[in-house]
């Protein structure tokens, strides 16, 4: 009513059209006026049986042909699963049937029991949206406009969903009605649930196999995260119990040594010396995540994401065959409807010969294809400035945080053992990388939308794919950047106190704490992974409750009258155009910090397994009672995410020899302990980790410092005329002073080393995993066999017999006819 009078009859002209040409396809409308609002109007859609038949012809609908009739052995875990499982006697386990796609020809052969039953209300809902995507409700210009999704878009329809059937508060007062609404409300949705296994068929029957697929991979990904706690939990305690006997912490904390040590400034003119032991709380810290736990644990993990990502193929190709998606891509997905209505192109198909309609020419496609790749990068570019930027803000804040927090060297005060300069400045860019990643997010996912939509993809699949491939990359760049920045630059080239390295010319590169970047890329990790825990579950959750509260209240203060079911759900939240999208793309960045950077936080599987916990009953709580019911969609997988968790899985195993190598201090320690501490190098007679520090801080003369970086000399300096830094080079006064010795040349042929055979065994550990580990179980194969046999039988076999049968009656008049002409007559 909003509209102008002319727009208002165009509308209601489209509507018409539109609506008669749905009768035409069979089906059945009912107009109702609201309750509520008398402006508006619901129009319920009902499908007939013949309608059914049809179109589950069309769209090649597997169904049920007779029950599973093969024997299932019991696992040796089922006594224990048991446990945790939904009691069957409310929600009763679902039939297994043999199928086949339907043929009406041969309904006969289905397992028909009850007409009203046969077709589930998820496979109901798919066919009445297969028909409103294709019916048509005007022609502009000799070209066909149809589809609801466009009279969605220019606001002819206000909605369009399929309705819950019942209410998730109470049982329906309808006998007839099954309340699987209610049931997954009580026996998933609710937090009282969340020990408990997920009712996964259930889910699949009443929302359909995209939703249940979903749902089936977040539960076997949580449930593979309680080993990978485990082990992490028993790294960290590892690190907790050992840290006492950390003998370079011991040194830097030590008053006789580190008090002795007078660190170089770490930025110019502005910051002064300082001393070693105000970094005594970041070096015990430190001791807990660089342990020999540490790497343990990152091998332990490289072999683990191999054996998550085999055992969900597994997994995976058993629901294609319960859930009868094994052959689905090939026979039942259909064009886009934006697609269809761009084909405006004559093409010759190669393997038809014959012709066909396209929206584009094969030039046309190559310039979208450039246009579509150009836009990607540049919004990568984009990212990366914006992380640059946030480089260049540490390096300017920590010239004020070195001068607000300079202190004494004799300075004891107990707050400056924790607010160092170097972490002030870590913990401020974690939060403010971590609001432009949040910002940013918003920005890139509209781009996203718009580049996938102009490049006109052909099915949803081949829709969700290319948008999940551009959306990762973005998130990729948006979410990691600042870590793969922490983990593997900052600190490498800042060259020496008397010749430092700037950015742009201006910003002196930053530098490590004397223990190295792994605590800092930890804080980082810890504040990122819990703050976008947080802020997603505030936007997936709260946001909608809110919204529906509001919509509740006014609609309260409208109406005391009984408001049906129809009008319950359009006041629902609608799910959006990319439905679960979003929460897979939250999960697998998730698994990129639970992989790429486990070397130094080894409490983020733990961290990651109690999100997904809650994740898994806030996503059901959402669907069930927040969300109007989603239009029920096939999926044989979970798409584009499984090719990027495996590159994942392969970058993760790099990312974390490099970590242990380059950003803790593991390697130098090892070759300290195994050839520097003892003759010709060290002046110790037995292996030993003392002197270490001492070891790893090069000598650098005051008077060698240039004038732009030279440092305002205080009064308590004293008679020092030398001051320590973080790098194996010659002392002054050497040859080769200020150049890299030979304790330099030793750790980087180390870390290399340590890098080429780290990777190598874990890749054959994986190779030899993937190998033995084949991808559909025994059991799924014979029932697939067992499957196609039957169907054999009864469609095709049965045919036969009719056949035989027939030209058996006709053979037989053909005989009884030449015998009838050759008998001689009776005289």
């Amino acid at each position: 009513m909003t509209h102008k009078r002319g727009d208002r009859k165009k509308q209601k002209r489209k509507r018409q059209v539109y609506e008669s040409n749905l009768i035409n396809n069979g089906l059945q409308l009912e107009a109702t006026r609201s309750v509520l609002d008398e402006k508006l109007i619901f129009v319920k859609v009902h499908a007939p049986w013949e309608v059914l038949c049809m179109y589950a012809e069309v769209m090649h609908i597997k169904l049920p042909l007779q029950p599973n009739d093969l024997k299932t052995r019991d696992s040796a875990f089922n006594w224990f699963s048991r446990l945790f499982r939904v009691d069957e006697n409310i929600i009763k386990p679902e039939q297994e049937f043999f199928t086949a796609p339907f043929q009406k020809e041969h309904l006969s052969n289905f397992y028909i029991q009850d007409k009203d039953t046969f077709f589930n209300p998820a496979t109901r809902s798919r066919i009445v949206h297969f028909i409103l995507s294709r019916v048509e409700y005007a022609t502009k210009n000799n070209v066909k406009k149809f589809g609801i999704n466009k009279l969605l878009d220019t606001g002819i329809y206000k909605a369009a969903f399929p309705l819950h059937d019942s209410s998730f508060r109470h049982l329906s007062t309808d006998p007839d009605c099954p309340s699987e609404r209610y049931l997954l409300y009580r026996e998933w949705a609710h937090p009282k649930n969340i020990f408990k296994l997920q009712p996964l068929d259930f889910i699949r029957k009443y929302y359909g196999e995209k939703i249940g697929i979903y749902f089936a991979w977040l539960g076997f990904y949580t449930n593979m995260l309680i080993v990978a706690a485990v082990v992490g939990v028993g790294c960290f305690l590892y690190g907790c119990l050992t840290k006492d006997n950390c003998t370079w912490s011991q040194e830097v904390c030590d008053p006789n040594i580190g008090g002795n040590i007078i660190m170089c400034p770490q930025c110019d003119k502005a910051c002064t010396y300082w001393n070693l032991t105000i970094t005594c709380e970041s070096s015990k810290k430190l001791c807990i995540f660089d342990s020999f736990g540490t790497l343990v644990f990152a091998v332990f993990m490289g072999i683990w994401v191999t054996l998550f990502l085999e055992f969900w193929k597994r997994r995976q190709a058993e629901l294609e065959y319960e859930w009868d998606t094994v052959e689905y891509l090939e026979q039942e997905e259909q064009v886009r409807p934006e697609y269809e209505a761009r084909c405006t192109h004559v093409v010759m198909n190669e393997i038809t010969q014959q012709e066909e309609h396209v929206p584009y020419t094969a030039c046309g496609k190559c310039i979208r294809m450039t246009f579509c790749t150009s836009a990607v990068f540049f919004w990568i570019l984009l990212i990366i400035a914006s992380v640059i930027g946030i480089i260049v803000y540490r390096l300017s804040v920590f010239l004020v945080f070195s001068a607000m927090l300079s202190q004494h060297i004799s300075g004891t005060e107990t707050i400056l053992k924790y607010l160092t300069p170097q972490t002030a400045t870590s913990v401020t860019a974690s939060l403010i990388s971590f609001i432009v990643i949040m910002v940013l997010n918003v920005v890139y996912e509209k781009m996203a939308i718009l580049i996938t939509d102009f490049e006109l993809p052909r099915t949803q699949t081949d829709y969700e794919n290319s948008l999940t491939t551009k959306m990762f990359l973005f998130q990729f760049v948006n979410y990691y950047s600042s870590c793969f920045y922490i983990a593997f630059f900052k600190g490498r080239f800042v060259g020496h106190p008397g010749n430092p390295v700037y950015w742009l010319g201006k910003y002196r590169n930053e530098e490590c704490d004397p223990g190295g970047c792994l605590l800092e890329l930890t804080t980082q990790l810890a504040i990122i992974v819990g703050g976008k825990a947080i802020w997603n579950n505030i936007q997936e959750v709260l946001l909608p409750w809110v919204k529906n509260l509001i919509g509740r209240y006014c609609a309260a203060t409208r109406s005391e009258k009984v408001v049906p079911r129809w009008e319950q759900d359009y006041h629902l939240q609608p799910i959006g155009k990319l439905g679960l999208f979003y929460e897979y793309l939250e999960m697998v960045i998730q698994f990129g910090f639970v992989t790429l950077f486990v070397a130094s936080f080894p409490l983020a599987p733990l961290l990651a397994l109690i999100n997904n916990m809650l994740e898994i009953r806030l996503d059901a709580w959402k669907l069930t009672t927040q969300f109007r019911r989603m239009v029920t969609q096939k999926a044989q997988d979970i798409g584009a995410w499984q090719p990027i968790m495996q590159g994942i899985a392969i970058l993760a195993v790099v990312t974390n020899a490099m970590i242990i190598a380059f950003t803790s201090d593991m390697i130098p320690r090892l070759v300290y302990y195994w050839s520097f501490s003892v003759p010709p190098y060290g002046s110790h007679s037995s292996h030993t980790m003392k002197g270490y520090i001492n070891s790893t801080l090069s000598v650098f003369n005051i008077s060698d410092f240039k004038n732009a970086s030279k440092p305002f000399s205080p009064s308590w300096f004293g008679n020092q005329t030398t001051c320590r830094y973080r790098d194996f080079r010659y002392p002054p006064g050497h040859q080769h002073q200020y150049e890299h010795n030979i304790y330099y040349w030793h750790v980087i042929a180390a870390k290399l080393a340590f890098i080429i055979v780290m990777e190598h065994v874990i890749y054959f550990v994986k190779f030899i995993i993937s190998y033995a580990i084949p991808d559909v179980s025994q059991k799924t194969k014979s029932k697939v066999k067992r499957e196609k046999y039957v169907t054999q039988k009864l469609l095709h076999e049965n045919d036969l017999k009719v056949v035989k049968k027939t030209m058996g009656k006709i053979a037989d008049k053909i005989f009884k006819g030449v015998d009838s002409a050759f008998r001689p007559k009776a005289e």
